[in-house]
């Protein structure tokens, strides 16, 4: 007799977290033989090729014309210099690289803990139900706070956002003074009659996070809310909004420009010098082994390059596009759970109760 069927406390559903910000595919080719998708081999390839060319020119002279050897006790000197500075040059690209995908979080973190009380928390008295105002006002600021990951990621991007007058769905696409406006997705989550005011200096991001300040303060207002409560809802804005803060700061402070001449100048005086010092014992082999001491070093210093911005569209910089999609979607099934609530439909998965 087949044992009785357990009941079931909960259902499942096929679902994707993290499917935007994770590799779903496998890779085709092994990373060691890769040269395009997310390599510096573009960048460093003229370099490496004047310094190869340079060798190959060393290396005919000493051999038509006269010796051109130097000592080799050079080059130990020479590589301690240039091997601090590369690693200088990529700790701090990779710091600024894991600052910006820590501060991404925080904010993703800030927008899921002020969407779950915000949804939590919009609960009527008893016996009596939301206002269509009230139930569109909590909709509105929920997507606003959507938003603010979309206006992050395009001011990081020095994609301005709203244009100076009313948003409208019928904007998305269009453009202004040489600058790309958002897509119309992002558009759509924007309130009626927005105005932006980033042609006078700010930026959207902070702005929308007034609208959410107002929403709290207008919770507070009905009962929503405590006071105890609305200081951290308050607390959770102030952290979004530092984050975005220290992003802002990794993107508008390059590298020292006195570190990137001398870091130039030092990686190319090390390649020229050592077809010198390695003609003599090498002969015409010193032009391979320059080309791949070039190939190592410069590599080295362009992902360093590669790294220093982490925010655009390269192979390499943070998934943004990917991280803040997964965050709507999680948003966006909360409120649709939450509406579904408040409709009385049921499938709401038995939250907000």
């Amino acid at each position: 007799m087949a044992p009785p069927e357990r009941p079931r406390y909960h259902q499942r559903r096929p679902t994707y977290p993290l499917a935007h910000a994770t590799r779903q595919k496998p890779r085709r080719i092994p990373l060691v033989l890769r040269v395009s998708k997310g390599s510096v081999h573009a960048s460093i390839a003229v370099p490496v090729l004047l310094h190869s060319l340079f060798t190959v020119l060393i290396v005919y002279l000493d051999r038509h014309v006269g010796n051109l050897g130097l000592p080799a006790l050079i080059i130990p000197s020479l590589s301690i210099v240039v091997g601090l500075m590369l690693v200088f040059r990529n700790s701090t690209s990779y710091d600024r690289f894991w600052s910006g995908r820590n501060c991404l979080t925080t904010i993703g973190t800030s927008v899921r803990n002020l969407t779950r009380s915000f949804l939590v928390s919009a609960t009527p008295a008893p016996g009596e139900a939301l206002s269509e105002a009230e139930r569109e006002d909590v909709e509105k600021t929920v997507c606003v706070l959507v938003a603010i990951l979309y206006a992050v990621k395009h001011n990081l991007r020095a994609e301005y956002n709203v244009p100076p007058g009313p948003a409208a769905n019928g904007d998305a696409g269009e453009v202004e003074n040489g600058i790309t406006a958002a897509k119309a997705e992002y558009i759509s989550l924007l309130p009626d009659q927005l105005v932006g005011f980033e042609d006078q200096g700010l930026s959207l991001p902070l702005q929308l996070t007034v609208l959410v300040e107002a929403y709290i303060r207008r919770a507070f207002g009905r009962g929503w809310v405590h006071g105890p409560q609305a200081s951290q809802l308050t607390v959770q804005v102030n952290t979004l909004v530092e984050a975005y803060g220290r992003m802002e700061t990794i993107r508008s402070t390059p590298m020292p420009v006195a570190h990137l001449i001398h870091q130039k100048q030092v990686l190319a005086l090390f390649n020229c010098v050592l077809p010198f010092a390695t003609v003599d014992d090498f002969g015409w082999w010193a032009v391979p082994i320059v080309a791949i001491v070039a190939f190592t070093l410069y590599g080295i210093e362009g992902i360093g390059v590669q790294l220093e911005d982490p925010f655009g569209y390269d192979k390499n910089d943070i998934k943004m596009d990917g991280i803040i999609e997964d965050t709507r979607r999680e948003v966006m099934v909360l409120l649709d759970a939450w509406k579904a609530k408040r409709s009385g439909s049921g499938m709401h998965g038995g939250m907000f109760e």
